[in-house]
């Protein structure tokens, strides 16, 4: 028996309509599927709902990987694929494997001779990437900054001086409802002439993306980023 197909399915990166951020070839491949492995299943299932599904959504499989997920429980998650069924991966993230649990599903896929077929999508990470204005041939992604006071501080520090050595660009990312916080940080560290951007609710209606030296954003009102969700970069 042949294996299936691993297809990596991009989401809308908030509560657009999925026809204005997805080609047509990636809902069709999406609403043909059974097996689905999510994230988070509710979030997974008002996805699928917003398609023009071949299958009833009571019908359809879906099984989470997140980061509570424990390493033994992946090869059952692989299981349909090695009977030959296709399965879709899905992120809370908008690209699954990108900032996301979904790679250690795909490293297995691979190892089990499954075949893995990203499709085209929105990815938060590479939206503000584009629109920032900043390096897009040297850049790393670091995630979250650590939370308390001091370490944050810390790896702030670190990453400007990492950036003014090497010309890279950093990105990295908050809990939404602390943004305003890191946001206050990386202006009372970073020097004046590192540039600071913030790429708020892309490909929303409310979609937010500048990019300016620390010191001019010093010189006026911050925007309002609080439980918006948002990818900070810099470049010393």
């Amino acid at each position: 028996m042949s294996v299936g197909t691993l297809y990596l399915i991009p989401v809308p990166l908030g509560p657009s309509p999925v026809r204005e951020v997805l080609p047509k070839p990636v809902i069709r491949q999406a609403a043909r599927l059974q097996y689905f492995i999510a994230e988070n299943a509710k979030s997974a299932r008002a996805f699928l709902k917003s398609l023009p599904s071949e299958s009833p959504l009571q019908q359809i499989d879906i099984q989470e990987l997140n980061e509570h997920t424990p390493a033994d429980k992946l090869p059952q998650l692989i299981a349909p694929l090695l009977a030959g069924q296709d399965i879709g991966l899905i992120s809370e993230a908008g690209c699954p494997a990108v900032a996301d649990p979904g790679a250690a599903l795909v490293a297995l896929a691979h190892e089990a001779g499954v075949p893995v077929a990203p499709l085209v999508g929105p990815s938060s990470l590479l939206l503000a990437l584009m629109g920032s204005g900043l390096s897009g041939q040297n850049f790393a992604f670091h995630g979250y900054l650590p939370a308390k006071d001091d370490q944050r501080s810390k790896r702030i520090r670190e990453l400007e001086g990492d950036s003014r050595r090497a010309g890279r660009t950093q990105l990295f990312i908050e809990t939404p409802y602390r943004n305003r916080r890191l946001f206050e940080s990386l202006l009372a560290i970073c020097s004046p002439q590192t540039r600071i951007g913030i790429a708020t609710d892309l490909t929303l209606p409310s979609q937010y993306i500048i990019t300016m030296p620390s010191s001019d954003w010093k010189r006026q009102a911050l925007p309002d980023i609080d439980k918006r969700p948002t990818v900070f970069l810099l470049l010393a």
